[in-house]
């Protein structure tokens, strides 16, 4: 394996020397919080495909907003009480099936020990730590209007319990990331994900047929913002297609292909008063889904 750096290629890609992508998984991060990338003759490498730019479909313009960031595991409880709960169920399990699942000891060892780092956290580190605010603001509160011998509270953390040692930041993200691995390569059969709980609701996929996105359009000083938004359906599809008719005489044309919404089409306005028209469709593996949009026009130029 290597060290991961600011800007890195990879070496392995091909054609090699190709940016690492998001979602790669032969990254990941090692047990001293850093990141690394896995080569060939390393446990768990994945070989690499060969990169082929679509052709077929023209250059998108650049989206300037950031890249939609990932949402967080629906599988794991957002109350901290039930967090903890999660966590030791999913070390005890994960423990029972290292085996079955092709775990090395030591990559059940670091999950297993950042699972128990992180319910000490949550049970006794974090209530210590709220009765020791709790003390702190009693103390200020007869420094500034009380009487009597003030002694002010010294927090000391509570012991780690027998077998539980500190971990490096990023705990939670290590056994998310061991997770999408073990679902990834299909050795994680359905009664193994339920057992440890790494399985989220069903939730029922939108009609594919009939969905749409709804947009408008705004002119401002630097261009014409469009507006958009996946509609509770992000997780569904993967992209929103947007297309612009500026009566030139070339009808619908590609604008954008967005992962974001909201996008700011920055053609300079024409010389002359023009209406621009535009229209919308979500994408799902490279393909349109659904039905257009209403279409959404604003007068620029002149």
């Amino acid at each position: 394996m290597r060290p991961l750096h600011f800007d890195a290629r990879n070496p392995h890609s091909l054609p090699p020397g190709q940016p690492y992508t998001w979602g790669d998984k032969n990254l990941f991060f090692g047990p001293d919080g850093k990141g690394y990338a896995r080569e060939p003759g390393d446990e768990f490498f994945i070989p690499y495909s060969p990169v082929t730019p679509p052709i077929s479909e023209p250059e998108p313009k650049p989206n300037p907003r950031k890249p939609r960031q990932m949402k967080r595991q629906d599988f794991y409880p957002s109350r901290q009480a039930d967090q903890a709960v999660w966590l030791e169920n999913f070390r005890l399990k994960l423990a029972l099936y290292a085996a079955a699942l092709g775990l090395s000891a030591q990559r059940t060892a670091d999950s297993i020990a950042d699972a128990r780092w992180l319910v000490y956290l949550i049970v006794s580190w974090l209530e210590s730590v709220r009765t020791h605010g709790k003390a702190a603001t009693s103390a200020l509160t007869q420094a500034q209007t009380g009487s009597g011998l003030l002694a002010l509270p010294t927090f000391t953390p509570p012991a780690l319990p027998d077998g539980v040692v500190a971990r490096p930041a990023g705990a939670l993200d290590r056994i998310f990331d061991l997770i999408a691995e073990l679902k990834e390569n299909g050795a994680c059969t359905e009664p193994m994900c339920l057992d440890l709980g790494i399985l989220g609701s069903v939730e029922p996929a939108p009609d594919m047929n009939v969905i749409r996105p709804e947009i408008t359009a705004m002119v401002l000083a630097n261009g014409v913002q469009i507006g958009w938004g996946w509609q509770g359906w992000a997780k569904f599809l993967d992209q929103c297609e947007i297309q612009v008719d500026r009566n030139d005489g070339k009808g619908w044309t590609i604008l954008t292909f967005d992962t974001t919404p909201g996008y700011l089409d920055s053609t300079p306005f024409p010389a002359t008063l023009t209406k621009w028209k535009y229209r919308a469709i979500f994408r799902l593996d490279d393909a349109q889904v659904g039905q257009w949009s209403a279409e959404a026009s604003v007068s620029v130029g002149g």
